[in-house]
């Protein structure tokens, strides 16, 4: 079967080629990358993992040079691998199909040992496409915008690890919404749902659905209940109160915040584009990762 994609680049995580308690970690992205030039494709390394993996013998470009001239990226690693990695991609509007070596797979969902059968039948152009709405994330201080970042899971306002609760102001589109005490407060996106907001008791919402869940951390009112929001409109938390506080983005970028500082939410233009195997189902994979079947005769 001929590959409808023709210049295919590879990323993996790449820290782990070094020193690595995985020695497989090589020779997975090497077999893999073999596996492409065989089925005719133009192989094309990601700068970092080129550099930490040693492979010879391919192509090497950065991520953005990758976004200009690919038009398909593999990912092997884990969800925060995938994570990163898309959020890089999406203004460039590549898709991604994401080989799963790490713990979960909710985004990188196709097994080491599938993987041949797996790619043979997507390449051919056999496949699930998936999009997933990235959020725009900006830190405002004395009226300058001192932050900006692209967030596909979440934005996360902590409080310091020796602190107090934070207090602050959440709006949307202006309109007052409450004043919270608590540990943090999550703004997941509905990719975001299964992770940081999940565990603290937030929904789980469809990829599908236009909206946000708004989840606070261990809140002062038990009453403060995570709601879900449109994502139409733009969010804003205000620091009130609180020491040592900080906003994450897809807890891989961070920003240490003062008091004062505003943070705005927005839907982004751009879209994380995963493509899955022939007959993927969403509610396969919360079956599956959280282990709903177990116990079940």
């Amino acid at each position: 079967m001929k590959s409808k994609f023709r210049h295919i680049a590879l990323f993996g995580k790449y820290h782990q080629f070094v020193g690595s308690a995985k020695p497989s970690s090589r020779e997975t992205l090497e077999g893999i990358a073999q596996f492409l030039h065989t089925q005719g494709c133009e192989v094309i390394l990601e700068h970092d993992t080129a550099a930490g993996s040693g492979l010879l013998g391919y192509t090497v470009m950065t991520t953005e040079e990758i976004g200009k001239s690919c038009d398909l990226a593999i990912v092997v690693g884990g969800d925060g691998t995938m994570l990163g990695y898309a959020r890089q991609l999406a203004p460039f509007n590549v898709p991604l199909i994401g080989i799963n070596q790490g713990r979960l797979g909710f985004i990188t969902d196709i097994p080491l040992n599938e993987v041949k059968n797996t790619l043979t039948a997507m390449l051919g152009g056999e496949y699930e496409e998936d999009k997933r709405a990235l959020m725009r994330a900006k830190v405002w201080r004395d009226g300058h915008c001192v932050f900006n970042a692209l967030a596909l899971n979440d934005v996360v306002v902590n409080r310091g690890a020796t602190s107090g609760m934070l207090e602050v102001r959440v709006a949307v589109d202006d309109r007052l919404v409450a004043n919270q005490r608590a540990d943090g407060l999550i703004i997941a996106t509905p990719t975001g749902s299964t992770a940081y907001s999940l565990s603290v008791g937030g929904p789980l919402l469809h990829p599908s659905l236009p909206a946000w869940v708004m989840t606070p951390i261990a809140p002062h009112t038990l009453s403060n209940r995570p709601i879900v929001l449109a994502d139409t409109g733009e969010v804003s938390i205000d620091l009130v109160a609180g020491r040592d506080a900080s906003a994450n983005f897809d807890m891989q970028s961070l920003a240490s915040l003062l008091i004062g500082d505003r943070i705005t939410v927005k839907r982004s233009n751009y879209h994380a584009r995963f493509l899955h195997p022939r007959g993927w189902s969403y509610y396969d994979t919360l079956r599956e990762k959280l282990h709903w079947n177990e116990g079940v005769a």
